[in-house]
C-alpha cells in the first residue's frame, strides 16, 4: 500500500510538467497564429485596400465583395466564408488542426477589423511587391503553427497532405480563377498587380514554411569513409547509412556514405570530409521533403 502511494506521489510532479509543456504548446501556437494575422492585416488595410488591390483566396473573394458592396465588412465576409472550409478540414485533416484554425479564423478576422495605417508606398509595383513579402510571410508564420487562419489555406494544406502539391504552388493555381474573374469585373491592370502580388505572397511563404526548415541529402565516396561516417555521427550527430557499390570503370569495390543533414550543418560537414579525404567525391543534393524522426521538415498538421 505503500509503495502504491509512494508511485502515485513520485508520478504527480511529472504530470504537472507534461501538463505545463502542453500549455506553452498552445500559447506558442496562438502566438504564432496572431502575429501572422496581424502581419497579414497589416498587408490588407495598409495596402490591398488603399491601393485597390485585390488578392486571392477567401481574402480575395472578400475583397471583390467588399469593393463591390462597400458596406460588407471584410472580416465579417471571411468569417462567414470560412464556416463551410472547416468542415473538410475536420475530415481530412484531423481535430487538432480544425481547433487551431477555428481559433486561427477569429483571430484573424478579429486582426483584420484592426486599422492600424496606411503604408506611404505610392507606386502600385513596389506597393504589390512589398504586400506580398508581407502577406506570405504572415500566412507562412501562421502555417508553422498546428492550424491555420482558414480559407485557402485549408485546402491547400489538402492537396499538399494528400499530392504533395507545396502549399505556395497549390495557392498560386487555385487563384486564377478568381483573378480572371478580377480582370473581367475590375480591370485587367488591377488584375496584373494582384497576379505580382501573388507570387511575391507565394514565394515568400513557401521560404518560410520550407526554405528556413531545408534539408540537404548527401552521397560521400572516399576511400577513408569509415572516420566519415564516425565523424558525422559523433561531430555532427546525424545518422549515417552505408551503401555498398562498385566502381563503374574500376570495378573496384567501394562504400557510400549517405546522409541527411539541414542547411546550416552543411558547412561543418564539408570541413570535416575536406579535413579527412581532401578528394572524396561529395555530392549535395536539395530534398523536396523529408519523413522522418529528428532530421524530417513535414509541417505538423
Amino acid at each position: 500500500m505503500d509503495v502504491a502511494k509512494e508511485n502515485i506521489l513520485s508520478s504527480r510532479p511529472l504530470s504537472g510538467i507534461i501538463y505545463l509543456r502542453k500549455i506553452r504548446l498552445v500559447l506558442w501556437n496562438l502566438f504564432l497564429i496572431t502575429s501572422g494575422s496581424v502581419i497579414c492585416a497589416l498587408a490588407i488595410n495598409g495596402i490591398l485596400i488603399p491601393h485597390k488591390f485585390l488578392s486571392g483566396g477567401f481574402v480575395g473573394t472578400t475583397l471583390i465583395l467588399h469593393y463591390l458592396f462597400p458596406f460588407l465588412p471584410v472580416a465579417g465576409l471571411y468569417f462567414v466564408l470560412n464556416i463551410p472550409v472547416y468542415f473538410l478540414g475536420w475530415k481530412y485533416i484531423g481535430r487538432r488542426f480544425f481547433l487551431y484554425s477555428v481559433a486561427g479564423m477569429v483571430i484573424f478576422s478579429l486582426a483584420v477589423l484592426w486599422k492600424p495605417f496606411i503604408i506611404p508606398v505610392q507606386d502600385k509595383m513596389l506597393a504589390a511587391i512589398f504586400a506580398g513579402i508581407l502577406s506570405g510571410a504572415g500566412g507562412g508564420i501562421i502555417l508553422k503553427s498546428f492550424g491555420s487562419a482558414g480559407g485557402m489555406d485549408i485546402l491547400s494544406i489538402i492537396l499538399f497532405k494528400r499530392f504533395s502539391i507545396r502549399l505556395g504552388t497549390s495557392i498560386l493555381v487555385l487563384n486564377v480563377l478568381i483573378l480572371s474573374f478580377a480582370a473581367y469585373v475590375f480591370s485587367m491592370e488591377e488584375a496584373l498587380y494582384t497576379l505580382i502580388f501573388l507570387f511575391v505572397s507565394t514565394q515568400m511563404l513557401n521560404v518560410v514554411v520550407y526554405g528556413l526548415s531545408q534539408r540537404k541529402a548527401v552521397h560521400i565516396i572516399s576511400p577513408h569513409w569509415e572516420k566519415i561516417h564516425r565523424g558525422i555521427m559523433e561531430t555532427i550527430q546525424r545518422g549515417v547509412t552505408i551503401i555498398d557499390g562498385r566502381g563503374g570503370y574500376t570495378g573496384q569495390e567501394i562504400q557510400m556514405v549517405f546522409t541527411v543533414i539541414s542547411h546550416q550543418e552543411l558547412p561543418r560537414l564539408k570541413k570535416l570530409i575536406n579535413d579527412i579525404d581532401p578528394r572524396a567525391f561529395v555530392v549535395v543534393n536539395d530534398t523536396l521533403e523529408v519523413m522522418g524522426r529528428g532530421i524530417g521538415n513535414q509541417p505538423r498538421w
